[in-house]
């Protein structure tokens, strides 16, 4: 399955993909079990199975999504930050605007005393961590999944599952105890930690828990902080906190010398004594209206793709909250995803497996890199010897001191740095991250809304110059585009979830 990626090859996926046009009734048949319900089930609405169903469902596919929880289930979770890159996803889905109202806007982030990241100076229309509520996050991308026309079976777990050559048959026990039997082409398990799909498949999730005892809290503070958002460690503790910008705080924090089960209470005051050594100060923290205790774990799976099963954002990886990467890293897995299922759903991959195995060749090496990052800021919190502390001076002092080495941190933190392996002889841009390109139609990221490859070619004379893509780089519908400035010769060809496929000149 660890086929090289093809990270040219694709057509339309969700974000409004080929919106109208029915899947190719060559992928609708039945084979020996039945005909399928629905073309892709969706195990999971947390944010990685709201963006995944809504790309899907908006690519005029049938999808179910299948979620233990009520509909009406609130959330008050760990996620809060949303890097610039996924910002650029949720863009190419028309949501980012609105999500970027919800919260608060943070240029720079401080990591113990010393090294401080900007974050204003990344070429994205979103040059910041926007800190806001997992629950926003998953409005915006529910009803844009709902608008799309996709199946929502709340109060609904899956039971078992078996697939063949055709398809998959999931079983569910829904409300009342009642049971059914729904039968799709594809199955994708985006349940979280515990996921069921994972271990119906029988696939291992080597790791350890990494820390315990972590404790969250949402507070308000009497005295506003000189630097908004910041990891502090000092005396066996260490502390973050990030404004939402409505006057509540997101505090987390950890003591070495308490080790409490995740299910004992958590006080205000213990919360108090771990900011106040970490910072110096407890900045008046009162009026809780979270408080919550944790252990972390670092995980993750061997394999994305089993057949037609595929795991997805915590199902396929976990690790430290540390940088905030973990929502952020299952949406962008879903984005790579859904355009592939679409595509080969819709008939349009000229290699529907080598597309499908990419998701996996792609996709496993980033959740790799982002255990290392937070594994290796929750290390350097955690430092316990003259040694461990002095190699975090050192590391936050080379982040502070030397440029390349913070841009590649902010690179690697923001998404915006992450770039897809290319075949050899490759053009330098194939694989990476494209830009919002100004083009005389309009944003790139607001020509990807329509869920195709767009090609972007030079101006006048030059244009009539360059080179087509090849065949086997494109598998459906594209959007032709001009750079909007004079003098640009370069060709690009942007997958529909925004990484150059090819390029010439």
């Amino acid at each position: 399955m660890d086929r090289t990626p093809h990270t040219g090859t694709g057509s339309d996926r969700g974000a409004g993909a080929g919106q109208g046009a029915g899947p190719d009734p060559r992928h609708r048949a039945g084979g020996s079990g039945g005909v399928p319900e629905a073309d892709v089930a969706v195990v999971g609405a947390g944010p990685t199975g709201l963006l995944l169903a809504g790309d899907l469902a908006a690519a005029g596919l049938r999808v179910t999504l299948v979620e233990r929880r009520p509909a009406d289930t609130g959330t008050l979770t760990r996620a809060f930050g949303v890097h610039a890159r996924t910002l650029e996803v949720l863009d190419a889905r028309g949501v980012a605007d609105e999500l970027a109202g919800t919260g608060s806007r943070l240029t720079r982030l401080r990591l113990f005393g010393r090294a401080r990241l900007d974050l204003a100076g990344l070429r994205s229309r979103f040059p910041y961590l926007l800190v806001t509520p997992q629950y926003e996050v998953e409005r915006v991308l529910r009803r844009r999944a709902e608008e799309a026309g996709a199946d929502f079976r709340y109060e609904t777990a899956l039971r078992s599952l078996r697939q063949d050559a055709e398809g998959v048959t999931a079983e569910l026990d829904g409300p009342g105890g009642g049971t059914s039997t729904l039968r799709v082409r594809y199955l994708v398990g985006a349940d979280g930690l515990r996921s069921t799909v994972r271990e119906l498949l029988g696939l291992p999730f080597p790791g350890a828990a990494v820390i315990r005892s972590m404790v969250l809290a949402d507070v308000r503070f009497t005295r506003e902080p000189d630097d908004p958002v910041a990891v502090e460690a000092a005396d066996g503790a260490f502390a973050f906190m990030a404004p939402f910008g409505d006057g509540w705080y997101r505090v987390m924090g950890w003591d070495r010398d308490r080790e409490a089960p995740d299910g004992e209470p958590v006080g205000l005051q213990e919360v108090r004594d771990i900011v106040r050594r970490a910072y110096g100060t407890d900045y008046g923290m009162h009026d809780p209206r979270w408080l919550s205790r944790f252990h972390s774990d670092e995980r993750q799976v061997p394999a994305y793709r089993t057949g037609r099963v595929f795991l997805a954002g915590d199902a396929a990886h976990v690790h430290s909250p540390a940088g905030g990467q973990g929502m952020n890293t299952g949406l962008q897995d879903a984005a790579n995803l859904s355009w592939k299922l679409a595509a080969v759903l819709r008939g349009r991959a000229p290699a529907p497996e080598a597309l499908l195995d990419s998701y996996h060749a792609e996709r496993h090496p980033v959740g790799r890199a982002v255990l290392r990052s937070s594994g290796g800021i929750l290390r350097l919190a955690m430092a316990d010897t003259p040694a461990r502390r002095a190699l975090r001076a050192a590391v936050t002092g080379l982040l502070g001191a030397a440029r390349p080495v913070s841009d590649r941190a902010v690179g690697q933190l923001t998404g915006v740095g992450i770039r897809y392996r290319a075949a050899r002889g490759a053009h330098p841009l194939t694989g990476r991250r494209a830009p919002d390109l100004a083009l005389e139609e309009g944003r790139l990221y607001e020509l990807l809304r329509k869920g195709m490859f767009v090609l972007v070619r030079p101006q006048g004379r030059a244009a009539a110059a360059t080179r087509t893509p090849p065949a086997s780089a494109v598998a459906g519908d594209v959007l032709h585009a001009t750079w909007a400035r004079p003098g640009r010769g370069t060709t690009l060809l942007v997958r529909p979830d925004g990484y150059i496929a090819w390029a010439a000149g």
